[in-house]
């Protein structure tokens, strides 16, 4: 079962027998993620607590290591190099869905048009995500991989392509008329009648993370990570209100999540 799984990770990531064959020189560990997104978007109000604790979704990802320091066809450790000994390299495939709406102050105090339009605004957007991240290890991964109860902490830096499909609907109404769609919204904005969209897309995007493994057994970890994502595209929520006129809004689509992940050392 095991070997089926890791094959069917080298397909999803663009790998063939062949080609795994090829890195027999090394070792492999695969993994599974999970844990909860924060997405900064253009929903609601910028530094709000209300929008941050409520703009949350979820992910979920499988996810394949090279590791440098062991080789997997004979039973022991490459030569001992600082590369060898502190990097892993991380490939990822991973989906999240966000449900946002707006927050803040200006949907709150007295009733008027504009915040009921702003409260009636809903929408979702759901990503998945392909790419790869460098891992560094300040500890030795030798040590770490000796001793089971040791932690392993790390940061990473890497990129994504990814595939958004984002919806924007109103309760009042469809969208796109004054009387069920804030003003901001109703100015064309990169090539779309309005500021807001319902539309597929891909993107790329620049990943950094923070995190820790913790040694469970010889072959198995336990890690926690936290994560920012940069895309590069404000489309990927389906607002994007005109930069040029709303300057408040010109910050590209962001999130941040935060994983545990269960991982797996295959020999």
């Amino acid at each position: 079962m095991i070997k089926q799984i890791f094959l069917f990770l080298l397909i999803c990531f663009g790998f063939s027998p062949d080609a795994s064959a090829q890195f027999g020189g090394f070792s492999h560990e695969i993994g599974v993620i999970a844990g909860p997104i924060a997405f900064q978007s253009d929903y609601g109000e910028r530094y709000d607590f209300k929008t941050n604790s409520g703009n949350t979704g979820l992910g979920i990802g499988i996810i394949h290591y090279l590791n440098f320091s062991y080789k997997a066809d004979c039973n022991c450790y490459t030569p001992e190099t600082y590369f060898n000994d502190h990097f892993k390299l991380r490939s990822e495939l991973s989906y999240n869905k966000t449900e946002l709406q707006h927050f803040g102050q200006w949907t709150e105090g007295k009733p008027s048009l504009g915040k009921d339009q702003l409260k009636a605004m809903t929408g979702s957007t759901a990503v998945t995500n392909i790419g790869m991240q460098l891992e560094f290890f300040p500890w030795s991964i030798r040590d770490f991989t000796a001793r089971t109860g040791s932690l392993g902490p790390f940061i990473s830096l890497g990129g994504q392509f990814s595939y958004y499909n984002a919806e924007a609907s109103s309760t009042m109404g469809p969208l796109g008329t004054p009387l069920t769609t804030f003003p901001k919204y109703l100015t064309p904005t990169d090539g779309r009648p309005y500021g807001f969209s319902t539309e597929s897309g891909t993107v790329w995007s620049i990943i950094s993370s923070v995190g820790t493994r913790y040694k469970l057994s010889p072959l198995r970890d336990l890690m926690v990570d936290l994560r920012f994502q940069y895309f590069f595209s404000n489309w990927v929520d389906g607002l994007n209100p005109n930069p040029e006129i709303y300057k408040e809004n010109r910050a590209n689509d962001w999130l941040v999540w935060f994983n545990v992940g269960y991982i797996y050392y295959l020999q």
